[in-house]
């Protein structure tokens, strides 16, 4: 269980309804069924491993987060929480996959790692080149990472969308927290979780 699905699954309430974006084999649908008791779904792209998560008793639709049809799966409302680990960036509008996510879900919980960070700023400014870190793994010409965001620009997001920031946990690619990153998050956390809903 890595330390993001621990952090997760901190803010989930027993006997929930849970949808999981890019649910892989089902590992964390699989923790929060066996420790919360929760009722879980999950949708994943990838065949294999859609495949994997069904045979980890996880019920699972293959489809893919750009064809933006979760409303087509989900009436309104339909779980407590709609979880998107570390994908939010890779997807084709974010904007409309966080208005769909709030329309089926009445929290929904999303990662992904800060461009802002000082590794980042530093690579461009003094290396005049793409930032490759822990977080951002990837040449600037094969990462799948097309709207890389700061935290601020998430937030700034939320703020237009009227979506409110219910949680927000800031920490470094091994998930853990510091003073620092409490007090200059933007500068200093390389990764967030945050817990949205609408206003």
């Amino acid at each position: 269980m890595s330390n993001e699905f621990k952090l997760i699954s901190d803010w989930i309430q027993p006997d929930s309804r849970v949808l999981d974006l890019g649910c892989g084999d089902g590992e964390l649908l699989n923790y929060l069924i066996k420790t919360h008791n929760v009722n879980g779904y999950g949708m994943e792209l990838d065949p294999d491993k859609t495949t994997q998560a069904l045979g980890n008793g996880i019920n699972v639709i293959q489809t893919d987060l750009n064809s933006y049809d979760l409303t087509y799966y989900f009436d309104e409302d339909s779980f407590d929480y709609v979880i998107m680990t570390q994908a939010l960036q890779v997807v084709s509008r974010p904007d409309e996959l966080l208005d769909e996510m709030l329309s089926i879900g009445k929290n929904c919980i999303i990662t992904f790692p800060n461009f802002g960070h000082w590794r980042n700023r530093a690579q461009l400014m003094f290396g005049g080149t793409m930032p490759e870190t822990e977080t951002l793994p990837y040449h600037w010409f094969d990462t799948p990472n097309i709207h890389m965001c700061t935290f601020k620009d998430f937030e700034k997001l939320c703020e237009d969308k009227h979506i409110k920031v219910v949680a927000r946990t800031v920490v470094n690619s091994e998930h853990e927290s510091s003073l620092g990153m409490r007090i200059a998050p933007n500068l200093l956390g390389e990764v967030a979780l945050y817990q949205i809903r609408k206003k």
